[in-house]
């Protein structure tokens, strides 16, 4: 799906070898499906990174009870070698490309939204940063996607993706375009 990409050197001239990491991707104002689009092929573009997978599209309700328009959701699979910083660096900066201004007010609508969910053998919470990333577990529109494309991964200690699904079934998803 994506272009290989060399791995880098990581101190003591060894080579960090690739990880996985999952991404969210989400929006819901403009050519919501455009971005998503764009933000996938973008992906693409990351230095030491390579697009294993990508999910169908959902629409989703919104979060947080505000009134809003519905979501377009999705969800990445990557391997990279950067380091969780440097990704999430890299995904900002797409946002920023794709007009995302960042106003630090939870559950806005947004044109995209772009979200470093997990990262292989990183658990940590911190100010910037905190993997898995915090309240995964409470959203159907990320667990819904993810499952399609890793059915049987286990989050760590959160349990198996389809389980965590169940807990959010009354959170309206809907299926949508494979192929976007």
């Amino acid at each position: 799906m994506g272009r290989a990409r060399s791995a880098h050197a990581s101190g003591a001239g060894g080579v960090r070898p690739a990880v996985d990491a999952v991404v969210g991707l989400g929006g819901n104002l403009g050519e919501t499906a455009a971005t998503l689009s764009a933000a996938r092929r973008a992906l693409c573009g990351i230095a030491q990174t390579t697009l294993v997978a990508a999910s169908s599209l959902y629409r989703t309700a919104p979060i947080g009870g505000q009134r809003q328009p519905d979501y377009l959701n999705a969800v990445c699979r990557l391997q990279t070698t950067l380091t969780p910083e440097g990704l999430a660096d890299a995904l900002f900066a797409i946002e920023r490309r794709l007009g995302r201004v960042r106003t630090g007010v939870r559950n806005e609508p947004r044109a995209i939204d772009i979200d470093l969910l997990y990262y292989e053998g990183v658990v940590r919470e911190g100010p910037a940063l905190s993997l898995p990333h915090p309240r995964l577990q409470e959203r159907a529109f990320v667990l819904y996607p993810w499952v399609e494309i890793m059915p049987d991964f286990r989050i760590p200690g959160l349990g198996a993706l389809a389980d965590l699904g169940q807990a959010v079934r009354d959170q309206r998803v809907e299926r949508l375009d494979r192929h976007w």
